[in-house]
């Protein structure tokens, strides 16, 4: 009966702590428009701040009105949303019994070398090493060719998901962009189950979120897929339609990195075209990853 109780005051201490630094924000502060006409709270709305964070308004209700405990994970997404300094996160922790997730990085990743050895051998073939949440480890000439320049990618951006998202030309790059990008996401959301307290997935979710309208909308479906295998069409600026067969090798050494190989059948049009790519990458001197190159943490 007590422990009931203090649950329940601990819930409404949250709710009140959530609801009075919800009012301290402006639309403007958190990158939303400023729409017309008088508002009749202060700061944001609830359905605002549900939006950030990636959770049904009726989630975020029910935790402003204490009827709700928050997992560690969105507890986090709060923090971020709500522009909580130090002091506040910690307190938002303390007040439900949970342990930030925030110092729990784990070790940077560098590509496996035996990866690294397929990778250099592939001259031919377009391939990448991702990592964690589709961090992009290492990559080849012709991947960098086909895809993206990956290296002219600041590293800690160097992440496919985020590529996909907020570099313009890949919208352009692929036949069907919707596609790929939902499951990038369904991908992404496989590997929040992975690691649920991982701080760099739940950064590049909020900042995905927060940056792109559909990227919200999808994540909020909770869709999943594993990196397996499949088909793919893309539009490439120099060399024309390319019709790719992608498949996923994982790493025993370390089964949070996978190699991903675009391949097409001898003889076939794309088949001569790579080729043709590939030889225009080396005329651009465009560069692979170097040996073991530490990727995102």
């Amino acid at each position: 009966m007590l422990r009931s109780m203090n649950e329940n005051v601990t819930l409404n201490e949250l709710g009140e702590f959530l609801k009075k630094r919800r009012s301290e924000l402006s639309p403007r502060t958190v990158g939303l428009p400023e729409r017309g006409g008088p508002r009749r709270v202060a700061g944001l709305r609830r359905e605002e701040v549900a939006q950030l964070a990636s959770i049904s308004t009726d989630y975020y209700t029910r935790l402003e009105q204490g009827r709700l405990q928050a997992s560690a994970l969105v507890l986090e997404t709060l923090a971020r949303v709500l522009h909580l300094d130090d002091d506040e996160r910690s307190y938002l922790f303390q007040l439900v019994g949970k342990t930030s997730v925030r110092g729990r990085r784990r070790g940077r990743q560098r590509v496996q070398p035996q990866l690294q050895r397929v990778l250099d051998d592939l001259t031919a073939t377009p391939a990448v090493v991702q990592g964690r949440r589709g961090d992009i480890l290492a990559w080849n000439a012709l991947a960098s060719a086909m895809v993206i320049d990956f290296s002219r990618i600041p590293e800690k951006h160097r992440n496919y998901p985020r590529i996909q998202f907020t570099e313009p030309s890949m919208r352009g790059l692929y036949a069907d962009w919707e596609t790929s990008a939902r499951i990038s996401v369904a991908q992404l959301r496989m590997e929040a189950a992975k690691y649920p307290d991982d701080p760099r997935l739940i950064e590049l979710v909020g900042e995905l979120s927060t940056r792109d309208k559909e990227f919200a909308k999808w994540w909020g479906d909770h869709k999943v897929a594993a990196r397996t295998v499949g088909t793919k069409t893309l539009h490439h600026p120099v060399v024309g339609e390319l019709v790719l067969d992608w498949d996923t090798l994982t790493a025993n050494t370390d089964p949070d990195q996978h190699l991903t190989v675009w391949t097409a059948a001898p003889g076939s049009s794309t088949h001569e075209r790579l080729r043709i790519l590939a030889s225009w990458a080396a005329d651009q001197h465009l560069p692979a990853s170097s040996h073991f190159r530490e990727g995102g943490q």
